[in-house]
Parts: structure tokens; C-alpha cells; sequence
């Protein structure tokens, strides 16, 4: 594991961290899914796999990290329904803690991009998320 990676992305600002063959090559402030929406949108897929430190690994993130040929992703929580994508398309992952799901910005309901995330194929979700607005700024 490339920990003193982690580390130091967990001390950054930053919500996303793209690494291939080794070297960065993308990293974002933005919240939510639109951080790994813009780097499918612009540089997906790498022809070598990527890998990718992200804040929050929901169902959501694990559909796109698919789509952008990631072939391990760190982030310090991610969910129980991420990590079974996350096999299902031979991604390595490690969460720093594991919940049961990834929950709204005011903690009272599932977030919306894990719903609308569920019973998706990658490329299903990706579209369906450029159809609502969020890669308008892409």
C-alpha cells in the first residue's frame, strides 16, 4: 500500500487523488461524485489501471472508479454495497472504516448517488448522472 501516499492525501484539502504509472495525474477539491465525474469525463480510461485516493467510496464511486480502469482505491470510509462492486470488477480497496452505507449531507437518509447508483452498470450510471446536470461543468 502506498501509504505515505495516503497520508499525505489525507492531509491535503484534496477529495481526489488519480495516480498512473506511478505519477499524479489528476486531483480535485470538489465534493460529492463530481470529482471523479470530471476525471472520467476528461482523461478516463487509462490504459494502464489508475490508482485513486478518495474522501468517501460509495456504490456511486466504485461504479465510476470502474469506468476509469481503477485497479486500487484508498479512502478512509467506504461502504459495505461499494466494496461488493468494488470485487465484482477486481478493484483492490482499502477503507480505513467500512459502513453500512453512505449517508446524505444532513445524516438522515442514504445518499442520493448510492440510490440512484443501485442495480447500475458503470457506464448506466455514468450517463444517468451527465442526464441530471453533474458533469455540466465538465
Amino acid at each position: 500500500m502506498p501509504e505515505g501516499l495516503f497520508r499525505e492525501f489525507l492531509a491535503s484539502g484534496d477529495t481526489l487523488r488519480v495516480y498512473c504509472r506511478g505519477m499524479p495525474v489528476f486531483t480535485s477539491t470538489k465534493t460529492g461524485i463530481r470529482s471523479l465525474l470530471e476525471y472520467a469525463g476528461r482523461f478516463a480510461p487509462c490504459e494502464e489501471g489508475v490508482i485513486v485516493f478518495d474522501r468517501v467510496v460509495g456504490n456511486a464511486a466504485a461504479l465510476l472508479l470502474s469506468k476509469v480502469s481503477c485497479r486500487e482505491v484508498y479512502s478512509p470510509m467506504g461502504s459495505h454495497l461499494a466494496q461488493e462492486t468494488l470485487r465484482r470488477f477486481g478493484i483492490d480497496y482499502y477503507f480505513t472504516e467500512t459502513v453500512p452505507r453512505i449517508q446524505n449531507r444532513s445524516q438522515d437518509d442514504m445518499c442520493p448517488m448510492e440510490k440512484l447508483s443501485r442495480g447500475k452498470e458503470p457506464e448506466e450510471f455514468y450517463q444517468a448522472c451527465l442526464s441530471l446536470g453533474l458533469g455540466d461543468e465538465l
